[in-house]
Formats: structure tokens, C-alpha cells, sequence
């Protein structure tokens, strides 16, 4: 296999995605426009919002969707497809159109994130690589971001490739991660490529090189006399590591006259170790030294050493954030919603035994409503294509699974969520920088309200219906029966 076919995922597809495509053909279907939302069900670890991630590659993958001769041979070889479609594909491109909420954005249950209208068998080729590519960043974002809340301000380090589900899952992972908040990551790969800033200093490895550990300390900062971060438990932390690491910081940094050096700690009671090596630099003239800790933290072992009052400046987290280990799938779906009849946006619905799997029909808007006092979000709003939102006009909004619940809303703005990425197949889209999507995703939060944002029992942010949108579900839902 070679690179550039590496670099080709069309084929990265279910295979009942080729069979149905096959079959639109055959039924003269493959031009009839469909309307698809991806959205998902429940918000990971019981969140109360969940951060929307992935796009950028989404973008990528649909700019190069096509079918290499291999591609072809190889579904030749199944002797399942007619040469029709095997001549369809060998001509592919993407000619339809995408709308998505712009990565960094809090997102909230079956709400359409990325809705996609084009041919049958193009909308049906899209579902695997669309769901794997927003599912995964979306859940490390998502975990990201709770993580990063959980340090309350202090800076949080991305350090699970070596854990990580692949090497996808190492790179993206660590630039979902830096969208959700983390300041960067050991993963050196997602810095070249994508620009999150990669950094780090030793393992318990370099210490045990040496005859001493003093001397591995003396010979880092003769090295790194300006990024002296050492590692301080390979033996014992405060009979020798942070002795040690004081007596190198006095011999080699002090004479250069540089205050700025770190310690790093990996093992052991985090909160009262770090609360004796702080007492211990501090007494010994480096109240500038730094103390990061990594050791299979998440936001709630980070949330209680914190309140057992650790002296930590730095977290580094690991193979609980770059898994979501507490809950590793982010449950994404991708939903027939409509589809076009003689001109005609007609609504389809899919219905369930289970309520959460009833799905909102029709081609849809998706506002979102800011109080203009307070500037925090105060609901969602999903409507028909052809509706609009006066937000001169005072509004009455109803939660759609119990409609008795109604809210009058007035002196508000309202922002349209789905932005329009593709049309006819053309990019129209001017994706962000990296750094200026983790700082739309900041400035996001905080718009939500901190009862949203509690990890434990967070208040219910609604997503409501419009009046027409509903009578049409249920409408559907009444002809179904």
C-alpha cells in the first residue's frame, strides 16, 4: 500500500452504504436529494453540553472523496455491483451541500451538529467517515473540556498518545483536546501538523542513567538551563527527589541567574506530596519553581486533590482524556430526515420503542438564544428550513416533550447555529485557525450558565421545537400509527 492511498478514506465506509448505493441506481433513485442530520442522544458522563470537534476533517475528507482504479477492481471482485455503478463511482464527486455548527461550539442532544442535502448515494457514502471523524473529537473535546473546568485555571497538558485507540486517536485526539481547553501536548506529530503546542522533559528512564540522580538532575539543567522541569520520584520524592532537585536549581540555575525551572511529580499521594515539596522550594528560595503532576488523573481525582489543598501549578493528563475512559463513545447517529419530491422538501421520520430514538424530522434551522442582558444562552430552537426568528418579537417556547412547560422569552438575540459549508459541492466555508477555534470554544462557554456546566446533575438546557416543526412530527408520528 502506498502513501497516497493511505491518504484516499473513501473506501473508509460501511459496507451497506456501497450495497444501497448500488441499489439507488438500480431503482433509479441515485439522484433524488436526501436531507440527513447527524446529531447525538446523550451527553457523555452525564454532562450537561458537549463540545463539537472534527470538522476541519470532514472538510478534508469530502474535498477528496473519490474512487482509485484499485477501489474499483477490488468492488469488481465482489460480484455484487452492477458496472453502472462501478462506472458511477469511477466518476465520483461530491456535489452536494453541507451546513454545520462551527467547531468549539456547546452542543446540546438531538440537535442537528452537520446536516447534509445531496443524491441519495452520495448523502448515504458520507455516514461512516462523518460519524467516526465528529464522534471521536467531539468526545475528546467534550472530555477536554470538563477536565480543563476541573483545574479551575491552571494550566492542563494533553499526555496520552501512548494510550491512545490508534495513532488517529493520538493526533486528533490531542487536537480535540486542545479545543477543549488543554494548553498542549506531548504528542509531537499533532504540533507539526496542526500547531498545538508540544512540549516535555524527562522520563524515569533519564534518571536512572546516571550513577546519581543528582547528576542526571545537574546534567538536564546543564542542558535545559532555561525548560528545567525534573522529575522528582523516580526514588522518593522528599528524601531524595526534591532535595536533589533544590541542589541542581542552586549549583547550575542560580549562578545563570534564571528563577523559572520546574518539578514534576508522576506517583504517590498527589495533595500531600506536592503540599511538602511547595513548603520545601519555597523555604529553600524557589518560589518560582513550578509543580506538575500526571498519574491517571481525571476531572474528579484533579477537582479533589485540589480541594485537599495540593500545590499544583500544572496538570498532566493522560489515558483518562485521550480514551474518555469514564464513557468512550459519544453515540453520534446519522438520521434520514427528508427527502425532495417534484420540488418538494417532504419530512421523514423514524420512529422507536424508545422515545430518544424518535427522530426530529425535516430540512431544519437551529437557532440559539442569548439573553441581551446577561449574554448567557437560554435555549435552543430548531425550526422548518423556511422559518424565521424576529427577535424584535417577544416569543413563547415549549419544551417539546412536555408542552404544558412554556417560557415567554423577550429582549434577546438569536444566532443561527448551522453555518453553510459546502454548496453544489464547493467549499464555502473559511475554516479558523486552530487557535481561534479554542477561542471561540472559551468564549462559547461562557455563555452557558454554571448550573449547565456541573458535572454532577447539570440543569437541563432545553432544545425546543417550533410550533410547526412539532404539529409535523406529530403529525407523522399519528400517520405511522
Amino acid at each position: 500500500m502506498n502513501d497516497n492511498k493511505r491518504l484516499n478514506m473513501t473506501m473508509m465506509c460501511d459496507f451497506y452504504e456501497l450495497t444501497m448505493g448500488n441499489g439507488y441506481l438500480a431503482c433509479g433513485m441515485d439522484n433524488r436529494f436526501t436531507y440527513f442530520d447527524l446529531f447525538f442522544r446523550q451527553v457523555p458522563d452525564g454532562g450537561g453540553f458537549a463540545i463539537a470537534a472534527g470538522l476541519e476533517q470532514v472538510i478534508d475528507y469530502i474535498q477528496n472523496l473519490h474512487f482509485d482504479p484499485e477501489d474499483i477492481a477490488y468492488l469488481r471482485g465482489r460480484h455484487m455491483f452492477s458496472e453502472d455503478f462501478l462506472n458511477y463511482l469511477s466518476h465520483f464527486h461530491f456535489a452536494g451541500d453541507i451546513w454545520a455548527v462551527p467547531e468549539g461550539t456547546p452542543v446540546f442532544p438531538r440537535e442537528p451538529m452537520l446536516t447534509v442535502r445531496a443524491p441519495a448515494i452520495q448523502a448515504q457514502l458520507l455516514e461512516t467517515y462523518l460519524l467516526c471523524t465528529i464522534n471521536h473529537q467531539s468526545l475528546i473535546a467534550t472530555k477536554a473540556s470538563r477536565i480543563t473546568r476541573s483545574a479551575q485555571g491552571r494550566t492542563v497538558l494533553e499526555f496520552g498518545s501512548r494510550r491512545a485507540q490508534g495513532t488517529d486517536g493520538a493526533i486528533l485526539g490531542a487536537r480535540a483536546a486542545y479545543i477543549g481547553g488543554c494548553a498542549g501536548t506531548a504528542c509531537t506529530i499533532t504540533d507539526e501538523l496542526y500547531g498545538v503546542p508540544a512540549g516535555g522533559t524527562m522520563a524515569h528512564s533519564w534518571v536512572q542513567m546516571f550513577d546519581s540522580e543528582l547528576d542526571s538532575f545537574r546534567s538536564y539543567c546543564k542542558t535545559y538551563p532555561y525548560a528545567a522541569t525534573l522529575l522528582v520520584d523516580t526514588y522518593n520524592v522528599l528524601e531524595s527527589g526534591v532535595p536533589n532537585a533544590i541542589r541542581a536549581f542552586d549549583e547550575i540555575l542560580r549562578p545563570l541567574g534564571i528563577t523559572k525551572c520546574g518539578i514534576r511529580l508522576d506517583s504517590g499521594d498527589l495533595a500531600y506530596l506536592t503540599r511538602k515539596a511547595r513548603k520545601m522550594l519555597d523555604d529553600a528560595g524557589w518560589p518560582g519553581c513550578t509543580i506538575t503532576v500526571s498519574n491517571a488523573l481525571d476531572e474528579y481525582l484533579i477537582r479533589d486533590i485540589i480541594g485537599q489543598g495540593a500545590c499544583i501549578d500544572a496538570f498532566g493528563v493522560g489515558e483518562r482524556l485521550i480514551t474518555a475512559r469514564s464513557e468512550p463513545v459519544f453515540g453520534g447517529v446519522y438520521k434520514l430526515v427528508a427527502v425532495e419530491e417534484d420540488g418538494r422538501i417532504m419530512p421523514r421520520i423514524k420512529i422507536s420503542e424508545s422515545v430518544t430514538k424518535i427522530t426530529n424530522p425535516h430540512f431544519k434551522k437551529l437557532y440559539r438564544f442569548y439573553g441581551t442582558d446577561t449574554g448567557k444562552a437560554i435555549a435552543d430552537y430548531m425550526c422548518v428550513y423556511d422559518e424565521t426568528v424576529d427577535a424584535s418579537k417577544p416569543m413563547t417556547i415549549f419544551d417539546p416533550d412536555a408542552t404544558w412547560k412554556e417560557k415567554n422569552i423577550s429582549n434577546y438575540t438569536a444566532r443561527e447555529l448551522l453555518e453553510p459549508i459546502f454548496r453544489g459541492g464547493e467549499l464555502v466555508y473559511q475554516s479558523p485557525s486552530l487557535p481561534e477555534i479554542k477561542k471561540y470554544c472559551a468564549e462559547q462557554m461562557n455563555t452557558l450558565w454554571p448550573e449547565v456546566m456541573r458535572f454532577e446533575n447539570p440543569h437541563n438546557y432545553y432544545v425546543d421545537l417550533s410550533r410547526k416543526l412539532w404539529d409535523i412530527k406529530y403529525n407523522l408520528l399519528r400517520e405511522m400509527k
